[in-house]
């Protein structure tokens, strides 16, 4: 006679099985927001496409904007590492260092398609544009400051931040040409040298 499989216990589910539910939710988060942008987005298509019921997204993330900062912060992760090439060598290379690095991360295709994702829900969305000031702000800008050690840092970071930024959105999401099809090495030797001036010239 066959032993019937014993009852599952009520309650939270076991460590391993809410990481591995965790992680399906927030892959799933990424690929809808980057395939439907912020707004058409909904917990429950999140759910859909993750396998699970919509009140496990809620358990897990909360609200539909919890859940897209919680999925840019993963996608953002590579990026978050600009402040170190700032502090790798002297500070008359800064501005090469920091657009090569973040161009780097723009140019890989496995990092740029949720940074893409990212970037388009934040000039299209409010809502979605305010969760990428504050994950950038707190995570990214604030350290890159915090290594100028100059009065105005702040300032200094965000234009620096700026050029980047949109000379990425020019290169990867409008594609402007010749700038698109431009070789990278290129676009580092001409925006370098920009970076460098909001980062350290008086």
């Amino acid at each position: 006679m066959t032993t019937p499989p014993a009852p599952r216990r009520r309650g939270r589910p076991p460590r391993t099985e809410s990481a591995d539910t965790r992680d399906r939710i927030l892959g799933a988060a990424r690929e809808e927001f980057s395939a439907r942008g912020y707004e058409k987005t909904s917990v429950r298509g999140i759910a859909k496409a993750a396998g699970v019921d919509s009140a496990l997204v809620h358990h897990y993330f909360g609200t539909k904007e919890q859940i897209f900062a919680a999925a840019i912060e993963v996608a953002f992760a590579p990026a978050l590492n600009a402040p170190e090439a700032l502090a790798d060598g002297p500070v008359e290379g800064v501005g090469e260092r920091l657009t090569r690095f973040v161009f780097g991360v723009w140019d890989n295709p496995t990092t740029r398609a949720p940074l893409l994702a990212i970037l388009r829900s934040a000039v299209t969305n409010e809502t979605a544009a305010a969760v990428f000031r504050r994950l950038v702000a707190a995570q990214l800008l604030r350290r890159v400051a915090a290594q100028l050690d100059l009065p105005d840092a702040e300032l200094r970071a965000e234009l620096a931040a700026a050029q980047i930024v949109g000379t990425a959105l020019m290169r990867y999401v409008i594609k402007l040409e010749p700038l698109a099809s431009a070789e990278l090495e290129q676009i580092i030797a001409r925006v370098a040298p920009v970076v460098q001036a909001h980062l350290t010239q008086p």
